[in-house]
């Protein structure tokens, strides 16, 4: 965009510095840099191009599909961003309850019938284990 910006600039004044001279034998030249004393400098204006309907049209549907392509990829990120904070907090959420199950004490589960079922050191050692995966697994640690 930049660049076809600076080329119409640039354009745009060179057509600006046209000249017209006619030399002996009658004929009528044009250029750049006059070539004869009696060169007059011409005024060229830029010819402005009027759209049709149809490309009007064009652009207008280009701007909405842009449009909506930004607010998609806005929606994306802030989805993204959403996952990254839920992944957090259950990282955070992970690591309190490995902390909790690496104290010394006994850990239970209570029964169907309100009866307290301790664990063995074996069965927190693979609690711990397991736990401790699932933090490398899904939180990189």
């Amino acid at each position: 965009m930049l660049c076809l910006t600076f080329s119409c600039l640039s354009s745009m004044s060179v057509a600006q510095e046209i000249y017209r001279w006619t030399d002996a034998q009658g004929r009528v030249h044009f250029g750049q840099r006059p070539q004869a004393a009696d060169a007059e400098r011409v005024e060229v204006r830029p010819q402005v191009m009027e759209r049709d309907a149809a490309t009007r049209e064009r652009e207008a549907r280009s701007e909405r599909f842009f449009r909506a392509r930004q607010e998609e990829q806005q929606q994306q990120r802030e989805e993204q961003a959403e996952r990254q904070r839920q992944r957090l907090h259950a990282c955070q959420q992970m690591r309190r309850e490995l902390v909790r199950i690496s104290q010394p004490g006994l850990f239970f589960r209570t029964d169907q019938q309100g009866e307290r079922q301790f664990y063995s050191d074996a069965q927190m050692a693979k609690a711990r284990q397991q736990l401790q995966a699932r933090v490398a697994e899904q939180c990189g640690d």
